[in-house]
């Protein structure tokens, strides 16, 4: 490609309508900014190549053709967002996509010697990797299976939760637990397991409340069914318990998403006073909005009635004092499925304890091994699937 063939693809570049977005995109723009200098400024071309490749080994490891495929899948356009709401985008909209996919895609195909080709210079200049890119055709795929791939951030990342401002932002290193590593729950995690494959099927499908002791899987079970049906287009927000307020705002930039989610709620308790309390109340029962049909509720708590109560909230001077008792437990209820984790007895709890040391490789004997899990749960006060796993990880630390 000479130098007014490389003009050219600049003033192409230009053109962008629908993936406009991507001109801001570092290398991308310092691609363009080195084709630009080509044209006007030719004695700074050679600095301007080279700020193109620190970018691109910085940000895409060198890999541009696919650095510019996960950029183009994961961009937040108006197409996509038709789409995904389920509208049919104008036909110029289409052909304006066709034809902005395929000059993506010769992007992506540049090699280093076509871009070095035009620069005077005779001194080492570094390369990096295209190739044959195939972004057009497997954007449209895509696109026909939006309801599983998704786009925006929710194509590259499916762990989720709310920062100080209410954003909903990655989770960079999602916990990465299975179902096959939580042992002795099955009903509990089938129960879950067939919910959320209702939701990602289009069926009626329940918020989920889940108590028990603490420490006995409970989150986890919850993280686990992400991992398992992540691929078929299912995200989980985490929300803090002070974050409650923002669920009705939260549900509504959800609702035209073709992904499924569950908004999750770890560790849930109410003082009495708490102010939060009314207002997830009022989202489990719907308010003025109807229900969102792709976004489910799923919540832990140590407690079965969610709110901490004392025996002079059963003696108090309300008249009516059964309702007040209802209205204390009225939470709990509007949850249309209820999981109960009960703390694991004896030989529930040593059974964890011989799955986890054999899917890790501790090399004990079996007495050895059981001798040491009652020690420790002793130790600590009671047996937990936590405690099972707390050990084993002690004995690899060792």
């Amino acid at each position: 490609m000479n130098k007014n063939s490389l003009s050219l693809f600049k003033e192409r570049l230009s053109s962008l309508v629908i993936f406009r977005e991507i001109l801001s995109d570092p290398i991308v723009r310092s691609l363009y900014d080195y084709l630009d200098a080509l044209d006007k400024a030719p004695n700074t071309a050679c600095s301007a190549y080279c700020e193109f490749v620190s970018k691109l080994y910085e940000h895409g490891k060198g890999l541009l053709d696919t650095y510019l495929q996960n950029l183009i899948f994961n961009n937040e356009n108006v197409y996509v967002k038709l789409v995904g709401e389920g509208k049919a985008p104008e036909k110029f909209m289409a052909e304006a996509l066709e034809h902005e996919l395929a000059l993506l895609n010769e992007l992506a195909m540049l090699s280093p010697e076509e871009l070095k080709k035009p620069l005077a210079f005779d001194g080492f200049l570094p390369a990096f990797s295209s190739g044959k890119a195939e972004i057009k055709q497997s954007y449209i795929d895509r696109i026909k299976n939006i309801g599983r791939y998704g786009y925006g951030i929710y194509a590259e990342h499916y762990m989720f939760c709310l920062d100080d401002n209410g954003t909903i932002i990655p989770v960079k290193h999602p916990d990465k637990t299975k179902l096959c590593s939580l042992v002795d729950y099955e009903r509990q995690q089938k129960i879950i397991l067939d919910n959320t494959t209702a939701l990602l099927e289009g069926k009626n499908a329940s918020n989920i409340l889940l108590t028990g002791d603490a420490g006995t899987g409970k989150s986890s079970t919850v993280k686990a069914v992400v991992n398992e049906l992540r691929d078929r287009g299912l995200r989980i927000i985490e929300v803090r318990k002070d974050q409650l307020t923002r669920i009705p705002a939260l549900l509504d930039e959800l609702a035209p998403n073709p992904l499924k989610f569950i908004v999750f709620i770890d560790d849930l308790s109410f003082t009495k006073s708490d102010d939060s309390f009314n207002a997830l109340k009022a989202v489990l029962e719907g308010s003025v909005s109807s229900r969102s049909q792709n976004t489910v509720i799923y919540a832990t708590s140590n407690r079965r009635h969610l709110i901490k109560e004392s025996f002079s909230d059963r003696d108090g001077d309300d008249i009516h004092i059964n309702d007040t008792m209802q209205e204390i437990i009225s939470l709990s209820l509007r949850f249309g499925i209820h999981v109960t984790f009960e703390r694991p007895d004896k030989n529930t709890y040593l059974d964890i304890v011989h799955h986890l040391a054999d899917e890790y490789g501790v090399s004990l004997t079996s007495d050895e091994l059981d001798a040491m899990a009652e020690r420790f749960a002793l130790e600590r006060g009671g047996r937990s699937a936590r405690l099972a796993r707390q050990m084993i990880e002690g004995l690899l630390a060792k």
